[in-house]
């Protein structure tokens, strides 16, 4: 088996299921673009600068409300396209790789469209972390352009920043939002006080993973990494499973399979990190030992 085989598909997968996933949101429904293009303190002196229309013809206009629509749904065969780079990285032109990159930095400005939603929130933008980082270690990996140990620490903060942050909302640090504590309640049918519950105990283990995975002890953080793969995983389909209905199958799946797919990144890429360390593990019990002179 090549090394980093097992590594590299995860990422390929990863990859591929946040670019899917965003590609069926922006042409299906909706983007924050209008957060931005709607600004009047940042767009009104360049929207009149630039065009014949005043401010409250522009934001009232169907004709821009459209044109801003038909640019949301542009970014859904751009998206597609890059998935289908990362699916297929190897039997393409290596220069191809080179995309994942452009694709990685329109996830980049989408993420800063979403914290921009919420007054620039830091916590906000980290969250998305893996998401908009895992083409770029997919690149990384697939090219060689860090070395092994850059790579896996960049991928243990990429993990510590998406799963801290999601901390911070289940336990209220920034304002838990409602649809946390209704999705808790409806997969676990617990009261308001024990989902809660479950979520203060849920933000409280991703603070200590992300303790663990600096720890000097690899055992401890190849089992952290099982965690986050599993609550990654969890995490990710539980849009998909607390809105489900089977009376309305293809409607459910519909509007929500889409994001339970571009949060796969935050179960794969800690399952990556995990095959990663264990390679890292087996070079090193392998390689033969030096005797003392």
């Amino acid at each position: 088996m090549s090394p980093h085989r097992i590594p590299l598909r995860l990422l390929q997968c990863a990859t591929a299921a946040v670019f899917l996933g965003r590609a069926w949101q922006h042409w299906f429904w909706d983007a924050p673009f209008r957060t931005l293009l709607w600004d009047e303190a940042w767009m009104k002196g360049l929207v009149e600068s630039l065009s014949a229309y005043r401010w409250s013809e522009y934001i009232t206009s169907p004709a821009v409300d459209a044109t801003i629509q038909m640019l949301i749904r542009a970014h859904g065969p751009f998206y597609l396209g890059i998935a289908l780079i990362a699916i297929g990285l190897r039997r393409l032109p290596r220069w191809s790789s080179s995309l994942l990159l452009w694709g990685a930095l329109s996830l980049l400005i989408l993420a800063t469209l979403y914290a921009k939603e919420k007054f620039f929130s830091l916590g906000q933008f980290l969250e998305y972390s893996l998401q908009f980082l895992v083409p770029v270690f997919l690149y990384c990996l697939y090219r060689q352009s860090l070395s092994h140990r850059q790579l896996l620490i960049w991928m243990k903060w990429a993990i510590v920043a998406t799963f801290v942050c999601h901390g911070l909302y289940a336990v209220n640090y920034y304002p838990r939002p409602g649809y946390f504590v209704q999705m808790t309640m409806d997969i676990t049918g617990f009261a308001e006080e024990g989902a809660i519950r479950f979520l203060l105990l849920a933000g409280g283990l991703d603070f200590l993973l992300a303790v663990l995975l600096f720890l000097p002890w690899r055992r401890v953080i190849r089992a952290a990494l099982l965690y986050a793969t599993f609550w990654g995983l969890a995490t990710s389909l539980a849009r998909v499973w607390a809105h489900f209905y089977w009376e309305f199958p293809w409607e459910s799946l519909h509007q929500w399979a889409f994001e339970s797919v571009y949060r796969l990144p935050h179960a794969l890429v800690p399952l990556a990190l995990w095959y990663l360390l264990g390679e890292a593990d087996a070079k090193v019990a392998t390689a033969p030992k030096s005797r003392p002179s």
